[in-house]
């Protein structure tokens, strides 16, 4: 059973999503989560082997080493999901949602899918950076 919390360690509450075409509560929290920094609850809702994929990184699989990656990369992140479709698939749920991402450097816009097995977990998340080779290359991490 998952605890619901309604603040994480930074002390950010966690705030009500909503998606235009989007009902799964399985997304909706994970955006909820995410956005409050509480990357455990996130990773709970990936399946005990599930996949995140995110951007120029090899996929990151298990809920272990999902939270580990979003504590390290994900900080202060705001993400911003508008849109979405659910596809039911043969024995999953496919969705896709398009949004921005802000971070303390730089926005962008973003597209993510997700695979869900029937007891709604997240077996699969794909994080994609809607921006151009040349827009990339602008969006550069500043160096200290």
């Amino acid at each position: 059973m998952q605890s619901k919390s309604t603040s994480s360690a930074n002390d950010t509450p966690e705030r009500s999503i909503s998606i235009e075409g989007i009902t799964e509560p399985t997304i909706l929290r994970y955006f909820e989560t995410l956005n409050a920094g509480d990357f455990d609850a996130t990773a709970t809702l990936f399946a005990r082997d599930g996949t995140l994929k995110a951007p120029f990184e090899s996929p990151i699989v298990g809920q272990a080493a999902i939270a580990a990656y979003l504590h390290k990369e994900a900080q202060n992140m705001i993400l911003s999901p508008s849109q979405g479709v659910i596809e039911p698939q043969e024995d999953a749920i496919k969705v896709q949602v398009a949004g921005k991402v802000q971070t303390s450097w730089c926005g962008v816009n973003v597209a993510w899918t997700f695979l869900l097995n029937q007891q709604r977990e997240i077996v699969a998340a794909t994080v994609k950076l809607l921006a151009s080779p040349q827009d990339l290359l602008t969006m550069q991490r500043p160096t200290s």
